[in-house]
């Protein structure tokens, strides 16, 4: 992949903002506190995608990374993320556990819960970042596997490693366009290396039965903009009854209601920020994700994200 960003080009002083800006942006919604100063700060991230799964390739001199539970609270699509060490060491710190990573170890984590990732001596490491519902794990299976070091006490953790690392360093894959190709074996080998950790085979094996509520988020996320997205509809779409729909996120701990809301808030967001949608009238962006009323639109972004809709669309332009 080829550098998306480079601070090397930047004046001091932009550097810290043009890493959390495009790190925000395009890979997760974390606060970045640097250990040097600004004049010393060296960071490269190189961004590239496998179908659903991003991939971001990072360079950098020391810092803490932390996903705040008010970030973890903001998001309504959960990621987990595979941390990869390429050199050096990091630590993973999620749900009381810390996984300390050398090289060529991994650890996952989970964007729907607070986590820190620490990098003492510098950041070299390659993150892939792959949908819940692509990975199809049940949530309290990728809980249990969070911040746990996978390395050589796994015989699935050998491959896994040199297959991802040779995925994120070939541009034939991720820039020759065959990145969807490759996909779901993807996902499915990263299943398999947690199975494999969680000591359960059938995890890989028996997913229509274990990962039902992981599916449901996904049609739902998929269908936001939908105007005729409906808890009925969801559920003739997975062949089961509204008030089974209601019982599964209510497991999830989810109102649909709610989590609709959210999420179309937060399309609404990124739409706003779309420079290539700035001539779109707010009213417009508003309907396209399913508020009829402007009024309540604004009165609702307003308690999402502290500004009007206006106010975050002029904030986001250069």
């Amino acid at each position: 992949m080829e550098a998306t960003l480079d601070t090397v080009t930047l004046a001091p002083r932009d550097r810290e903002d043009a890493v959390r800006s495009l790190v925000r942006e395009s890979v997760v919604r974390v606060d970045i506190e640097h250990h040097v100063a600004a004049a010393d700060m060296a960071v490269s991230l190189a961004l590239g995608q496998c179908g659903e799964i991003g991939v971001c390739a990072t360079r950098a001199t020391p810092a803490t990374v932390r996903r705040t539970p008010r970030l973890a609270r903001e998001d309504t699509e959960p990621m987990v993320f595979l941390s990869l060490q390429r050199t050096g060491s990091s630590i993973v710190v999620q749900h009381g556990r810390e996984a300390v990573l050398t090289a060529g170890d991994f650890a996952v984590y989970d964007t729907a819960s607070p986590y820190s990732l620490l990098f003492g001596d510098g950041i070299d490491t390659t993150f892939f970042r792959i949908p819940r519902s692509a990975l199809a794990l049940p949530a309290d299976a990728v809980r249990d596997v969070c911040a746990v070091r996978i390395g050589t006490g796994n015989p699935l953790a050998g491959l896994t490693s040199q297959y991802l690392a040779r995925l994120a360093d070939d541009p034939a894959v991720l820039g020759g366009g065959h990145g969807p190709a490759v996909a779901i074996p993807t996902a499915e080998l990263i299943r398999a290396t947690l199975s494999v950790q969680l000591g359960d085979g059938r995890l890989s094996r028996d997913l229509a039965a274990s990962t039902l509520a992981t599916r449901i988020l996904a049609d739902m996320r998929s269908h936001l903009t939908d105007p005729g997205l409906s808890p009925a509809a969801v559920a003739a779409r997975h062949h089961i009854s509204v008030r089974y729909l209601h019982r599964i996120l209510q497991r999830e701990g989810i109102r649909y209601g709610e989590w609709v809301r959210r999420g179309r808030l937060e399309g609404a967001r990124r739409w706003l920020a779309d420079p290539a949608r700035t001539r779109t009238p707010i009213a417009a962006i508003a309907r396209r994700w399913g508020f009829t009323d402007p009024a309540h639109f604004s009165k609702a972004f307003r308690a999402a994200h502290g500004v009007s809709p206006r106010q975050w669309r002029d904030s986001q332009r250069p």
